[in-house]
């Protein structure tokens, strides 16, 4: 077991699960670093991955610290966790790793675990867009968001963008899921600060 997610609250069993021992988890030729004082995350085309690839639902998330934190504080959702996929896509979601997770894991349930800020927000859309085979672009045009797909485009006021008004604004109904922590960011931010408490 890790000193550093045992004194954030992460079971045991969950550790085992991640296969967690020391805090750098692979994404290829990139890695993730966390410590108590820093969290580096890649800007990678690879991903990183745990849990079981003969799935029925699969966590997204930007991070590996994200997705150990979100079981952690959401294990009461899952009665087997051994049903569970997680991937995480580093800071910036690729089309590659996006097309790469739609051909491996056809008609999952997906669940997309990403920080409730504009960024997190982006990147759901993004990521539900590629999964249900829709290339986007995304373009700050102060002070809106402009998107784009193939043959249409929208602008959305940053505040009031979501993957729902993405999807009603563009007819797209991917039945894609999102979960966001209620008073944090992340749930890595939850977690570390109930360790605190």
């Amino acid at each position: 077991m890790n000193a550093i997610l045992t004194e954030l609250g992460v079971p045991g069993e969950l550790q085992a699960f991640f296969q967690v021992t020391d805090l750098v988890f692979s994404y290829g030729p990139d890695s993730e670093y966390f410590d108590k004082d820093f969290h580096r995350i890649p800007a990678t085309s690879n991903v990183w991955m745990a849990g079981n690839d003969l799935t029925r639902e699969v966590v997204i998330t930007y991070s590996a610290m994200e997705a150990i934190a979100y079981l952690t504080l959401n294990k009461h959702r899952y009665s087997r966790i051994d049903t569970l996929a997680f991937v995480a896509v580093g800071n910036l979601p690729h089309d590659g790793q996006l097309q790469w997770m739609r051909s491996a894991w056809l008609k999952k349930k997906y669940t997309l675990v990403f920080g409730n800020g504009l960024l997190g927000r982006l990147a759901d859309i993004k990521v539900a867009a590629g999964l249900a085979d829709r290339r986007v672009r995304l373009y700050w045009n102060s002070p809106n968001i402009r998107i784009e797909t193939e043959n249409s485009h929208h602008e959305f006021a940053m505040d009031n963008l979501s993957l729902n008004v993405f999807e009603k604004a563009f007819g797209i109904r991917s039945g894609i899921r999102t979960h966001k922590p209620i008073r944090f960011d992340t749930f890595l931010d939850q977690l570390k600060h109930n360790g605190k408490q």
